[in-house]
């Protein structure tokens, strides 16, 4: 699943960010609105979670501009404004929920969880590429009826490469949207996790499923289909 913060108080940004990332999701982080709208525009998120003060554009303009641009993606108002009128306004421009701050932790992945069941009962939670299969709501993975144990990062790792079946990632793509990192030629974190990805997904097939394209980034190539 990947989730756009928006929240401009860095540190409450910063808490959210690595407490998504340490549950497993992919996220992305904006302090912005004018910068959150185009990230929201130009790429698919499961899920904005949104402040409604904000600098550049408030969270309503953000709202009502992404129910004009057609994009679909929920959204959970994360927000100080807890009147009555802030609340309905919000849900009556298509967000999903509202939830006031200061909140507790445990709520919001709860919260974030039933957004997920209600997702999945509309749709397929499997996603299989040749023999390779894994399930984005209980979080197994099989290749050729083998369960495979990941970490929660190979996992999210795992998701985004799905996500893009056939198309080329480049290490900077995988490190801003599995890591939240700006590229660092210096690091080597990817290689390691692409490394032992591969040891768990194509070691002991003949059919390899990850590719390297040199120079630019890495591919996981098959047949992609929903179960």
């Amino acid at each position: 699943m990947k989730i756009l913060v928006v929240e401009d108080e860095p540190k409450l940004a910063d808490f959210m960010h690595k407490g998504l990332q340490q549950a497993g999701y992919m996220v992305q982080t904006s302090h912005n609105g004018s910068e959150a709208l185009n990230k929201a525009a130009s790429e698919n998120f499961d899920l904005i979670l949104l402040d409604l003060m904000l600098p550049g554009m408030t969270g309503t303009d953000i709202l009502k501009n992404l129910r004009a641009y057609k994009i679909s993606s929920p959204v959970i108002i994360v927000s100080a404004l807890s009147g009555t009128s802030q609340i309905v306004e919000g849900l009556d421009l298509g967000a999903v929920d509202y939830i006031k701050k200061p909140f507790e932790w445990e709520e919001l992945l709860a919260r974030i969880r039933i957004l997920q069941r209600k997702a999945f009962a509309s749709e397929s939670t499997k996603i299989s590429v040749n023999d390779l299969v894994i399930d984005l709501m209980t979080r197994l993975v099989t290749r050729a009826g083998k369960q495979i144990q990941l970490t929660v990062k190979e996992f999210t790792l795992l998701e985004y490469l799905i996500r893009n079946t056939n198309r080329v990632v480049s290490k900077n793509q995988i490190l801003e949207n599995v890591w939240n990192m700006d590229f660092d030629p210096e690091s080597n974190i990817v290689e390691v996790y692409m490394y032992q990805l591969r040891r768990k997904i194509d070691k002991g097939f003949e059919n390899p499923l990850i590719e390297t394209v040199i120079g630019i980034g890495y591919k996981l190539a098959g047949t992609k289909s929903s179960l």
